[in-house]
């Protein structure tokens, strides 16, 4: 039977690990195409946030706080569910189909910087970015670690702004260099594999304290 506290352990290590490989796929991208490995490396990123956040609410006991942490956790779902559609059509639909035309892989392709699936991604992460921000009043310092964990989770709420209303102005656009969103994506897997350690260490603490 899985404890919160070993659920908690899985999503943040499985989390991290996935925004590691998506952060390696991008590096390798600029000389390769690897849109496949990161597309797949972000559908892992989703299966590992829901019990990551899950099991950040699920450890706080205090009830005034269960409606911020279940409204983090609707957030974390919705993010879960546009960022299977978006990174699930790419692995299958646009892969495994090279009769697209040009136009049809602008509006479907996540490849293609300012595509409907590329702001639909975006939106995604907003929403992701609304969850952790709400989630972090579920979690409970106990130590330092746990404080810079809580004011990380905090600060990637900025996202839920700049995911949300950057597609709706010519930031990305189909002329926009790719080096530019590679370099955006590697800022974001930086600023959020320290989130999925503290995480982890936040879990495997308690564990610790429970033997």
């Amino acid at each position: 039977m899985l404890q919160n506290n070993t659920m908690g352990k899985i999503g943040a290590a499985v989390t991290g690990l996935a925004v590691l490989s998506f952060a390696l796929s991008m590096i390798f991208g600029v000389f390769y195409n690897t849109i496949f490995a990161s597309c797949l490396a972000s559908i892992f990123i989703a299966i590992g946030f829901i019990p990551f956040m899950v099991s950040l609410f699920s450890k706080n006991k205090n009830t005034e706080k269960k409606a911020v942490g279940l409204t983090g956790i609707l957030f974390a779902a919705i993010y879960a569910v546009i960022i299977f559609l978006v990174y699930y059509a790419e692995c299958t639909t646009v892969r495994m189909n090279g009769t697209l035309s040009d136009e049809t892989l602008s509006i479907i392709s996540y490849g293609y910087l300012g595509s409907l699936f590329f702001n639909y991604d975006l939106l995604g992460y907003a929403f992701m970015g609304m969850s952790t921000f709400l989630i972090a009043f579920c979690v409970e310092p106990k130590s330092k670690s746990d404080k810079i964990l809580r004011g990380l989770l905090w600060g990637h709420g900025i996202f839920f702004l700049s995911c949300l209303f950057m597609p709706m102005f010519p930031v990305f656009t189909a002329g926009t260099s790719d080096i530019v969103g590679t370099i955006i994506l590697e800022i974001w897997c930086a600023y959020f594999i320290p989130i999925c350690i503290l995480g982890y260490k936040y879990f495997n603490g308690d564990q610790k304290e429970n033997v």
